[in-house]
């Protein structure tokens, strides 16, 4: 059994995933053996000629619902490929919304199997059957499931160890300490009149690190107030 995370992908276009998951962080990830893909294309378990994986609504209205033997059937099939059991996820604008808290628990994970959704959304029989981790990447509708995937492998795999080249590199990112990141500056150290903060310049390590803690409040506390800890809330 592979020590690698095993993402298993189910969309209904499979094609679009490899050169997006072949690229930068997660193919990266790939090729450092941190992550496994694999893709499954829906379509592939329709029980007509015509491969539909779609069908008008019960009771009328606009758009198509995605039919619920299809997802099934490419479920069960993705799933026996292996014997890590899957957390099973539905991306979906009904879910919870991802956060870097949640990331985090899916970098812990041995085996994700994603769900991506298309038309007007699923037969409620998905959820009911299947019982998945409902996720949303945000307050909006996309065309479907694929580019909110992109979202979420991204986020996940960069975790995983050995991914990124610096161990430090995600500690400091905005939301993962429960803050905005600090303003980062690199050379040269003056364009256009404006210039990089002569404590960034000045070699003391102690102050630096005070220095970005302070933009880091103060950062969240003009853009995301909501994010702030309950005592740095308090001050005002």
């Amino acid at each position: 059994m592979s020590a690698a995370l095993r993402v298993d992908v189910l969309t209904i276009f499979p094609e679009i995933f490899r050169p997006a998951l072949s690229t930068s962080i997660p193919g990266i990830a790939e090729r450092k053996g941190a992550v496994v893909y694999r893709l499954h294309d829906i379509r592939d378990f329709a029980t007509d000629s015509h491969r539909s994986v779609d069908d008008r609504p019960y009771g009328g209205g606009p758009g198509m619902v995605m039919k619920p033997d299809p997802i099934f059937h490419c479920v069960e099939a993705a799933e026996a490929q292996d014997p890590e059991p899957a957390f099973r996820i539905l991306l979906t604008p009904q879910g919870e919304r991802l956060t870097q808290k949640r990331v985090e628990d899916l970098a812990l994970k041995r085996r994700l199997l994603i769900v991506c959704g298309h038309y007007e959304g699923f037969d409620e029989r998905v959820r009911e059957g299947l019982r998945p981790c409902e996720i949303s990447v945000g307050d909006y509708v996309l065309s479907g499931g694929e580019f909110a995937a992109f979202v979420l492998i991204d986020a996940v795999v960069r975790l995983l160890p050995g991914v990124l080249g610096d161990a430090d590199s995600a500690k400091d990112e905005s939301f993962t300490s429960g803050l905005l990141e600090y303003p980062h500056y690199t050379r040269p150290s003056e364009f256009r009149g404006m210039k990089v903060p002569e404590i960034l310049l000045s070699g003391d390590h102690a102050k630096v690190a005070q220095w970005r803690r302070e933009q880091a409040i103060l950062r969240t506390r003009l853009r995301r107030a909501d994010l702030l800890p309950e005592e740095e809330k308090e001050k005002g």
